[in-house]
């Protein structure tokens, strides 16, 4: 019955990418990612945010437009053919917005555990999210919503696994 527990698994994906991109105030979720990334990761370019959120390039500069046109993020001085983007303080306000209300709405998801269960419950995330790791650029793209500040790189399954496969690929 072990497909029983990957169905179950999709119904659980299907519920929290509802209630995520019903958090996301309007902004579509590679706005809100492109968005997310520039909060922890200022400078980043357009083709390293194409990267992470997982559109085109031609995408990417219309959606940096938009977030541009609306005051959220800025261009900064291009270096030859890059130019780094940052966030305007708008921008900071939107993101923490963002964060609270998709962690909110994703929290009331595990609110029918016990505290008990809970615990186990992130015991396992911790073991899947880590065994599905495959490398830095995976980490970024997986962890593009993410609230960096609660899941930091000593505590963050997908960031530590990355970490490891990187020190594995080095010694080799």
């Amino acid at each position: 019955m072990q497909l029983l527990e990957a169905n179950k698994l999709g119904a659980l994906s299907a519920m929290i990418r509802d209630r995520t991109e019903a958090s996301l105030a309007g902004l579509s979720p590679s706005a809100a990612a492109v968005l997310s990334m520039l909060h922890f990761k200022p400078g980043l370019t357009t083709t390293e945010l194409a990267v992470i959120v997982g559109v085109s390039q031609p995408n990417a500069v219309r959606l940096i437009d938009g977030l541009e046109r609306q005051a959220l993020i800025e261009r900064g001085k291009p270096e030859g053919r890059i130019t780094p983007l940052t966030l305007t303080e708008a921008g900071h306000a939107q993101v923490q917005e963002l964060h609270a209300l998709r962690l909110a709405a994703l929290d009331d998801l595990l609110a029918a555990l016990q505290p008990d269960e809970r615990k186990h419950f992130a015991s396992m995330l911790d073991t899947i999210l880590a065994g599905a790791t495959t490398s830095r650029a995976f980490a970024r793209t997986t962890c593009r919503l993410c609230e960096h500040d609660l899941c930091g790189p000593e505590v963050c399954p997908i960031g530590c696994r990355a970490t490891e496969i990187e020190k594995k690929e080095n010694h080799e």
